[in-house]
């Protein structure tokens, strides 16, 4: 007499996976994306799931080696700062973005972010960079929105196919652009010093976006905003 088979349930994963267009809290995100050191990009915003496609070299990882390269060497000669590439940010409940770059005051200089006890970046940085392929994306969209209401007081996005850079200051609690001078060149409001040609930049000549950078970390400016930050440490 043959036994009877008893059907063995399916096996559910401890943690469900974390997939495109989930809606979750930013606890129960990391909670997945930590179980799933396979994938390298997720991001959270306004509560859904974002998870990141194969990245491209002339619309994505080019222009990306740029951003970086420009803020990091900003950051090592401007103590007090410090540069970051694509940190998860926990801003809020519904909110865990991965930008691209960051560019933040540390917080014994009197920046408002923090790193929690599990290494996480939380609270906004004083800078935001996105590189994207166009703005159809949700980098000017519900990100914008997400970074806006965070209190993100510069937000960058290089829109590569379309060929535009858009550099957003936080006025009046909104982005406004912050638009080049007669020469082509864009000065941040929160960071002396960072000069950004534009041309150069659209071109992906980094030589010459990091010369106009040069001129700027040679200003008076600069030299006053980093004794500025050694005077705020505690």
């Amino acid at each position: 007499m043959k036994k009877a088979v008893v059907p063995v349930p399916p096996q559910v994963p401890a943690v469900p996976p974390l997939e495109n267009g989930d809606r979750l809290t930013t606890g129960e995100f990391l909670r997945r994306y930590e179980a799933m050191p396979h994938i390298k990009k997720a991001e959270l915003v306004e509560g859904v799931v974002y998870v990141g496609s194969p990245v491209r070299l002339e619309q994505h990882a080019k222009p990306d080696g740029i951003v970086q390269g420009w803020l990091s060497y900003y950051a090592a000669r401007t103590p007090g700062t410090e540069h970051a590439t694509n940190a998860t940010d926990r801003l809020d409940i519904e909110n865990a973005p991965q930008p691209n770059a960051l560019l933040r005051i540390l917080p014994e200089c009197g920046g408002r972010s923090r790193v929690d006890e599990k290494g996480y970046l939380t609270g906004p940085p004083q800078l935001a960079a996105e590189v994207c392929a166009s703005g159809a994306s949700i980098d000017l969209h519900d990100k914008l929105r997400a970074y806006r209401r965070a209190g993100i007081l510069e937000y960058l996005v290089w829109r590569t196919v379309e060929g535009q850079f858009d550099w957003f200051v936080l006025e009046q609690e909104d982005y406004r652009p912050n638009t080049p001078d007669t020469q082509g060149v864009i000065y941040s409001r929160v960071f002396p010093g960072l000069w950004m040609d534009l041309a150069a930049l659209l071109a992906m000549d980094s030589g010459r976006v990091l010369d106009m950078l040069d001129r700027g970390l040679a200003t008076p400016e600069h030299a006053a905003f980093v004794t500025r930050l050694k005077a705020q440490v505690k």
